[in-house]
């Protein structure tokens, strides 16, 4: 299998690898909840935030993010929860009648009007993990081309980079707008380079993600890595195969040099 020394192309997930966005994750799941069980709005919800950042790497979708906290308010287990998060999850929605869809239209609703009432104070509760930026910085000015793949919307990256004063090439970043796989983005990005997909890098923090782009015949060769420092578990790590091309980061790796980043 030929490795490539560098990318040619590096692309990054955003959620979990460049920033941050646990409390605001927290926050709305919290206004959404209140929604959903009006019931209970005197019920301190706060007391759940820090087990709830816990949890974080079982939601594989943004509506399971209220059930993950019916079910702590439930006094779920937090073993039970990690291990057997997805049968829990379908267990509660069966028992409180509840509709993903629905769900997931209220979570959005809650978000989209806190962006329009109060677009600073949510972007403020996003935060960008140690030395990022700065390295953000050093990959842009050199001759590796930079992407961001995310689900999160891209005007708001755009907006919280801009924050930042990154100047990121807005048509280098592909959000949830775009609706398609990230393994399709990836394949688009070798395209519109031409490049082969050896000379492709990709920093994910979810290890389905990462195995979805490695069951695709034509991009076996993109080296993929494990970012352990954002949603993910112990369990996910140990996942990693290095000799399938799919490693484990950390952030002081991804901070230094491209050459530490398989050692």
């Amino acid at each position: 299998m030929a490795i490539s020394s560098l990318p040619k192309i590096l692309a990054l997930d955003f959620d979990g690898v460049i920033c941050n966005g646990l409390w605001e994750y927290f926050q709305t799941t919290q206004r959404t909840y209140q929604q959903i069980w009006k019931n209970e709005s005197q019920i301190n919800l706060d007391l759940w935030a820090d087990s709830f950042y816990q949890l974080r790497p079982v939601i594989e979708t943004g509506w399971e993010m209220p059930i993950l906290l019916r079910a702590l308010v439930l006094a779920y287990n937090m073993t039970e929860l990690e291990e057997n998060w997805p049968q829990i999850c379908s267990t509660i929605v069966g028992q409180e009648n509840l509709d993903k869809k629905q769900v997931m239209a209220q979570l959005d609703g809650v978000r989209d009007h806190w962006i329009q009432t109060d677009l600073e104070g949510w972007l403020s509760l996003h935060h960008f993990y140690s030395g990022i930026l700065e390295r953000l910085e050093e990959i842009l000015s050199s001759s590796t081309q930079l992407y961001i793949v995310t689900t999160k919307e891209g005007r708001f990256v755009k907006q919280l980079l801009k924050k930042q004063g990154l100047n990121f090439p807005e048509n280098h970043i592909f959000g949830k707008e775009v609706k398609q796989p990230k393994f399709e983005t990836l394949r688009q990005i070798l395209k519109d380079h031409n490049e082969d997909s050896a000379n492709l890098w990709f920093v994910e923090d979810l290890l389905k993600t990462l195995q979805g782009v490695q069951s695709q015949a034509d991009l076996t060769e993109v080296s993929l890595f494990l970012a352990d420092w954002g949603y993910n578990t112990e369990k996910s790590h140990k996942l990693t195969q290095p000799e399938s091309n799919l490693y484990l980061l950390s952030l002081s790796q991804f901070n230094q040099d491209f050459s530490t980043w398989r050692s």
